[in-house]
């Protein structure tokens, strides 16, 4: 399990005295455990290992959008440590799809739900989304399907 491993890294970390990395990766545990917080109380739980890749891409999301700001704002040492973080999180992420075989998969979904116009763009993000969210980034996706559709 993805969490395990995460849990595994953390005790490396530790014993190979990497403070960078360990406090990265108690961040991440940090934000697993809101999360599970925050889901005790819902009615339908996803699976664990979704919980922890949707944690880890809007961890990995909000670290792209740091380093674009503080490279805009001339903060290179700060943009150096989110790139670091960035360099950690993407670790313990699934295999991402390239591009090439994103645009298949978006023109297979294309045909086989007859999407032809923009209108359409919703249900081929919902169906890419549900088949492949994992091994996505779905910023970059959705210009893909917007692409295709138009």
């Amino acid at each position: 399990m993805l969490r395990d491993t995460i849990k595994a890294a953390q005790i490396e970390a530790m014993k190979s005295g990497d403070k960078a990395r360990l406090g990265t990766v108690r961040l991440i545990l940090a934000k697993l455990k809101d999360k599970d917080i925050e889901l005790r109380t819902a009615k339908m739980v996803p699976d664990d290992e979704v919980l922890v890749v949707d944690v880890l891409q809007k961890m990995a999301k909000q670290r792209r959008e740091s380093i674009l700001m503080f490279e805009q704002g001339g903060r290179q040492e700060l943009a150096d440590a989110e790139k670091a973080e960035l360099a950690v999180i993407e670790e313990f992420m699934p295999s991402q799809m390239s591009e090439a075989d994103t645009i298949a998969a978006i023109a297979a979904i294309k045909t086989e739900l007859g999407a032809e116009s923009i209108k359409d763009m919703g249900k081929v993000i919902a169906e890419l989304k549900a088949r492949h969210g994992a091994q996505l980034d779905l910023g970059k996706a959705s210009g893909l399907v917007k692409a295709a559709l138009s």
